[in-house]
């Protein structure tokens, strides 16, 4: 791959990335700008990266970055500071007299507020997050080439070794994902005073104990959750118990035979009765 994507610093390191990976010990793979586009790997995936590369689709690999909610102009501001990393970086290299690049820093963070994007919209697991952490240039990675690298750049620039591994900590602890408690749902109160539920009972439990009766309710009334109208199915139901307890029974049907026909028998009397005093 020779074409510039991006920007040169991008296609260069992406390039370099490439030809290394199959030698994980090695110096350019541990270098800066690999490295870099290893966290990236990390939080994204090696195709997110590379194919739009390959195929030549900016507009992909800026879809592929943005999707955890980090946004396009970030995304630009990351890419600059990779570019100008990169002029120092070649510069110095042919200089006896290094210049100061304060890039190293700010691209670290650049990265650490994408993982931040993602942290607070996708979930993250403990593996991913010790991978990522070894991957910032600290006094605490596994890397002895990364360790060294971030005291002599610290040396050169004038920054606080603990710089990034403080930056990426905090912001860690104060970026934390507020999950709201869910609403209670409460269905018709009938309905609980059959499963033997006070709304007393029903008002101290949370949105999840609710929910584990009202699952409770259905379930006695044979009435499936997935079903679209499964509420009104429900209020028919209570009404047709309603309607049952409201007829005039005693629970017996030879005893209910004899006391409709009194019933019938009381009402021709007072019909009779008063026709007689008519006549």
């Amino acid at each position: 791959m020779n074409q510039v994507f991006v920007n040169e610093a991008f296609s260069k390191a992406v390039d370099n990335y490439l030809k290394s990976s199959d030698n994980v010990q090695g110096v350019m793979y541990n270098s800066f700008m690999v490295v870099v586009i290893r966290m990236l790997v990390c939080m994204y995936s090696e195709l997110d990266i590379v194919n739009p590369m390959v195929v030549g689709d900016t507009d992909l690999l800026y879809k592929n970055l943005t999707k955890f909610g980090y946004s396009k102009d970030s995304l630009n501001i990351f890419f600059s500071n990779l570019q100008l990393f990169y002029e120092i970086e070649t510069t110095n290299e042919s200089s006896d007299k290094k210049q100061k690049n304060p890039y190293f820093v700010m691209i670290q963070k650049d990265l650490v507020d994408m993982f931040i994007a993602k942290k607070l919209n996708f979930y993250l697991t403990e593996d991913e997050v010790r991978e990522f952490y070894d991957l910032l240039y600290t006094p605490f990675s596994k890397n002895p080439l990364r360790v060294s690298y971030n005291f002599l750049a610290s040396t050169i620039n004038g920054n606080d070794v603990m710089e990034i591994d403080n930056y990426f900590k905090t912001q860690m602890r104060e970026n934390v994902k507020v999950v709201m408690p869910k609403e209670k749902h409460f269905l018709n109160v009938k309905a609980y005073e059959l499963l033997n539920y006070s709304m007393d009972d029903l008002n101290k439990m949370d949105s999840n104990e609710i929910e584990r009766v009202n699952h409770q309710v259905y379930d006695y009334f044979k009435i499936r959750e997935n079903a679209i109208n499964k509420e009104y199915l429900l209020e028919k139901a209570i009404e047709a118990i309603e309607r049952e307890k409201n007829k005039v029974t005693s629970g017996n049907g030879y005893v209910d035979i004899l006391l409709v026909m009194s019933v019938i028998c009381t009402i021709i009397m007072v019909v009779g009765i008063i026709t007689f005093i008519v006549l």
